[in-house]
């Protein structure tokens, strides 16, 4: 197991070296797919996921400041952010005091102004009466997309790649158009087809093998 570990690291070292001596954009992928061997994918705990249609959440986190009932929280985000912020969203909000107790909100109120967005945000109890500053997290649904995990994409300049299995052990690059970014996953507006399963976990050791070994089978690490 040492062995294998050792030699992962060796890879990786040898891809980041390679990579700066080229240039990512410069690095081509023959379209024939790596090999990865069922030690290996186990040993990464290598991991797929379908590219399907799923709720795109984005979250917004800001400092709120709580009034003397202790339930209403008012917080200022700068013009772009606060276009994202609609009432009724959820909120969850936690004092710097006490990150281990959670409370739940919802947004009651957002209103423009000059230079910033005034976002008011009411507590379903009463919060700590020691504090009057909080954290707070707005989630925002973007909608139903044909998306990916996060993980799955690796970014090369303005290229977004991901590694989709062409077969079981083979796996094949893939740049795909991106849309909405949200806090875990991605929408695809192209180059990839509902249902493909694509590496999460594991796909940053995918390019690596492929950029080292290119797209013939290679060997398994022992």
């Amino acid at each position: 197991m040492k062995n294998r570990i050792g030699t992962f690291l060796l890879l990786l070292t040898i891809a980041f070296a390679s990579a700066e001596a080229q240039g990512v954009r410069d690095l081509t992928r023959p379209a024939k797919g790596t090999v990865v061997s069922e030690s290996q994918a186990a040993d990464l705990t290598l991991t797929l996921s379908p590219a399907s249609i799923r709720p795109i959440q984005a979250w917004v986190r800001t400092a709120g400041t709580a009034d003397k009932t202790g339930k209403i929280l008012t917080a200022y985000l700068d013009p772009q952010e606060g276009q994202l912020v609609k009432a009724g969203m959820r909120v969850r909000a936690f004092t710097p005091a006490s990150k281990s107790s959670m409370f739940q909100a919802w947004v009651t109120r957002v209103q423009p102004e000059a230079k910033r967005t005034m976002v008011q945000v009411t507590l379903a109890a009463t919060g700590w009466k020691e504090s009057t500053n909080y954290v707070l997290e707005i989630v925002g649904d973007r909608g139903q997309f044909l998306s990916v995990p996060n993980e799955a994409i690796i970014e090369e300049g303005s290229k977004h790649i991901v590694y989709v299995q062409q077969q079981p052990g083979r796996y094949v690059p893939q740049e795909i158009d991106i849309g909405v970014q949200g806090e875990l996953y991605t929408q695809v507006l192209g180059g990839l087809k509902e249902g493909e399963q694509v590496v999460t976990f594991g796909s940053f050791f995918i390019d690596s093998e492929y950029k080292l070994k290119g797209p013939d089978e290679a060997p398994a690490i022992k």
